[in-house]
C-alpha cells in the first residue's frame, strides 16, 4: 500500500514559478515510477512529467523546457519545479506512483490546486 501526499500548490501570476512536492509512505521497498498528472475543469487527466527510479524522465510537450521533475529516492519524494507558468497550466495536480514496471495499479495523491492568473 502506498500513500501520497502533495504540497506546494497555490496562486501565481503568469511567468511565475512554483514547486510541488509529493512524499510517499507505506509498505514498499521502492517505487518504480513517480510523477505528476493534472486535470483542468472539463478535461481529462493528463501526464505532466514522470521519472523512473533509474532517472529516465518523460514530459508532456506542453511543459518541456518549463517544468523539471526530480526525485529523492532516499526520501521517497518527487518534485515538480514549474517555471514560466501560463494560465493554461491552471489545474489540479496529482502525484502518481507505481511499484513496478509491470504493475497496473496506480496510486494517487489527493491533488493540489495550481492557479495561474493575473
Amino acid at each position: 500500500q502506498v500513500q501520497l501526499l502533495e504540497s506546494g500548490g497555490g496562486l501565481v501570476q503568469p511567468g511565475g514559478s512554483l514547486r510541488l512536492s509529493c512524499v510517499a509512505s507505506g509498505t514498499f521497498l521502492r517505487l518504480y515510477i513517480m510523477g505528476w498528472y493534472r486535470q483542468a475543469p472539463g478535461q481529462q487527466r493528463e501526464l505532466v512529467a514522470s521519472m523512473v527510479s533509474d532517472g529516465t524522465t518523460d514530459y508532456a510537450d506542453s511543459v518541456k523546457d518549463r517544468f523539471i521533475v526530480s526525485r529523492d529516492n532516499a526520501k521517497n519524494t518527487v518534485y515538480l519545479q514549474m517555471s514560466s507558468l501560463k494560465p493554461e497550466d491552471t489545474a489540479v495536480y496529482y502525484c502518481n506512483a507505481r511499484l513496478t514496471s509491470s504493475s497496473s495499479r496506480n496510486y494517487w495523491g489527493q491533488g493540489t490546486q495550481v492557479s495561474v492568473s493575473s
